[in-house]
């Protein structure tokens, strides 16, 4: 009986203890499935660094990280790249029936990606680099995982994307040590030209079956050899834009993308969507992609800055599209209904102003340049600050129909 006794007092409860304590942590609604944490993260992450970027470009604070090629990664692999996951990380779910990350591997992957951010602000560049190159790769083994084991092979390709698009990141960040010859800037245009892509193929299935889904008696007009060609046409394009290709022969591809994107989005009626704000920000968004192509085919021939076409493509497409993106997954993933209301009208003409404001902010205004940049910013960053502020209970909390996920 002694020797029981000594035994109990020798027990060390701690760990006990502490696993009682992250256990339920972990399982928080915001650990259920990707889009939460992931959507939760990108919209704070938006409200803070583009004004972030343009009180450093105005001079108003000082911090040297903070510069031109820290706003550009930052846009794409730190926001859009974290929206892009939590979409992928619960369409996956849905497409193959087996689980993504949840829990405390959710958790992990959206720690590290924050920790990305916080090392691409404060840390040594090549620590910096070392830490935001682990992100994309942990992120897309678990959805080749699933797709793998589901037998899921069509959509196998978006593994392929972000695979180019990890080459995209570790092309900037050798550029912007000095361990390759290239421009940073350039890698940057390549993973948006990628995404654009990934925007393409993606909206081709979804928008469409949302028109068709959302707007009784539309019959949105979807051709499979038109699609190949828009896509042959868009990646054409792109890589005559990266590779350097002479002049007209990116523009005459750029002009040539713009047209079979513009035909295939007319195809889609989006003018049955006008009264169906969840509907015409999708259509609206993936109209600035045919925009952007006219502007690079003008930025290769030196008519315009290049600057216009790749805001056009990121502030008008990119994040007209995430918006829409966000806030219509949100309410069916959270059982919510499909209907937007004042606030989401405010978010999607917010981000659309913006995106006018910033497309025309590139161009030579004189001091109304100033004017365009601010006016853009404060679109912005009031639009995802709203997202925050009306969507982060539905984030933080169960499902109100009581499913998983």
């Amino acid at each position: 009986m002694q020797i029981d006794h000594a035994m109990t007092l020798l027990k060390i409860e701690e760990p006990e203890v502490s696993a009682k304590r992250i256990t339920p942590l972990l399982e928080h609604a915001l650990w259920r499935l990707g889009f939460r944490p992931f959507y939760l993260l990108a919209a704070i992450f938006a409200v803070v660094s583009i004004p972030l970027w343009i009180a450093q470009y105005f001079g108003w604070i000082g911090m040297a990280h903070v510069n031109l090629f820290w706003h550009m990664h930052e846009m794409v692999f730190g926001f859009a790249i974290a929206v892009i996951i939590g979409f992928l990380f619960t369409a996956m779910r849905n497409w193959t029936g087996l689980w993504t990350p949840r829990k405390g591997h959710l958790a992990a992957l959206a720690g590290l990606w924050l920790a990305g951010r916080l090392a691409m602000l404060f840390a040594p560049p090549l620590l910096a680099a070392v830490i935001d190159l682990a992100f994309l790769p942990l992120a897309a083994w678990p959805m080749y995982r699933v797709l793998q084991r589901s037998g899921n092979k069509r959509n196998m390709f978006l593994i392929v994307m972000l695979a180019l698009l990890t080459i995209a990141n570790l092309s900037f960040h050798a550029a912007f040590n000095g361990l390759i010859a290239l421009s940073p800037t350039l890698a940057i245009q390549a993973a948006i030209l990628l995404i654009v892509t990934i925007e393409s193929l993606i909206g081709a299935r979804v928008i469409p079956m949302f028109t068709a889904n959302g707007a009784p008696g539309t019959k949105p007009i979807v051709h499979m050899k038109r699609d190949m060609i828009a896509l042959v046409l868009m990646l054409a394009a792109s890589l005559a834009w990266i590779f350097g290709a002479p002049a007209y022969t990116t523009a005459g591809c750029a002009i040539a993308a713009a047209c079979a994107v513009a035909l295939r989005l007319a195809g889609w009626k989006p003018h049955r969507t006008l009264r169906i704000p969840l509907l015409w920000i999708l259509h609206l968004s993936y109209g600035w992609i045919p925009v952007g192509f006219v502007l690079l085919a003008l930025a290769a021939l030196q008519v315009i800055p290049a600057s216009a076409a790749f805001h056009a493509l990121t502030v008008g497409s990119m994040a007209g599209l995430i918006i829409g993106m966000m806030t219509r997954t949100t309410l069916g993933h959270t059982g919510h209904l499909l209907k937007a209301g004042s606030a989401e009208l405010a978010m999607y003409l917010l981000i659309q102003a913006g995106a006018v404001a910033r497309v025309a902010a590139s161009f030579d205004l004189g001091s109304l340049r100033d004017t365009a940049l601010i006016v853009s910013t404060l679109c912005w960053a009031a639009a995802f600050a709203l997202y925050v502020a009306v969507y982060a209970p539905y984030l933080l909390r169960a499902r109100i129909d009581g499913r998983e996920g």
